[in-house]
């Protein structure tokens, strides 16, 4: 992640947003993470960023974590809980709980980190001008498939089987991950094994 532009950018959307838009909301400002799961790393760039712009939390700003325990359906529940209480932004990680920021509320500022491409997820109107109340960073994760495959092939040319994992709860990503990396791997001659993904750790019978 490209952790001082997240940092940035997060700092200037809870600085700078409108008067206008925070007339509503309780006086100590409050950030809502919103995720699938904790990232530490993620959770510790946005609050440095808390803390180079002065804002400490307990102090002069309230955090609200809600995280699904992996399951996407609890997204939209979580999502709408944080727009009822008033949070002055929602910083939304990974692409199941931008879509479900978005659906949750079309005036509270969001701040997103995804691997989709945005515009064609229809989170924003385009790259350089995003509209709306979403704004954020991406690594377009099916655009770079094809690259990963290219190094794959240098490090290891005598490789001729990939085993490619995709997590297909995420709707937005396994459709076009997928079709990018077997037509990467027919373009150099892998033969291509994908399987699921649907957990961290695989289940217990």
């Amino acid at each position: 992640m490209r952790r001082r532009e997240f940092i940035r950018l997060f700092s200037s959307t809870v600085v700078a947003w409108p008067l206008t838009a925070r007339a509503q909301q309780p006086t100590k400002p409050a950030v809502g993470f919103l995720g699938l799961e904790p990232n530490p790393i993620f959770v510790a760039a946005v609050r440095q960023g808390l803390s180079e712009s002065g804002y400490v939390p307990g102090q002069n700003i309230a955090i609200e974590y809600r995280w699904a325990e992996g399951r996407t359906d609890r997204l939209p529940a979580l999502a709408t809980d944080l727009v009822h209480r008033q949070v002055t932004v929602i910083v939304a990680y990974g692409t199941p709980a931008v879509a479900a920021a978005k659906a949750a509320t079309a005036t509270v500022p969001i701040v997103f980190d995804t691997g989709a491409d945005p515009v064609a997820s229809g989170f924003v109107a385009s790259l350089n001008r995003p509209g709306g109340n979403l704004t954020g960073v991406t690594v377009l994760l099916a655009e770079i498939v094809p690259k990963q495959f290219e190094l794959l092939r240098e490090m290891v040319p005598t490789a001729s089987t990939i085993a490619f994992l995709y997590n297909p709860t995420n709707r937005t990503l396994a459709e076009p991950i997928t079709r990018e990396a077997q037509a990467a791997a027919k373009s150099l001659g892998f033969k291509l094994n994908v399987m699921q993904a649907k957990s961290a750790m695989p289940s217990q019978s």
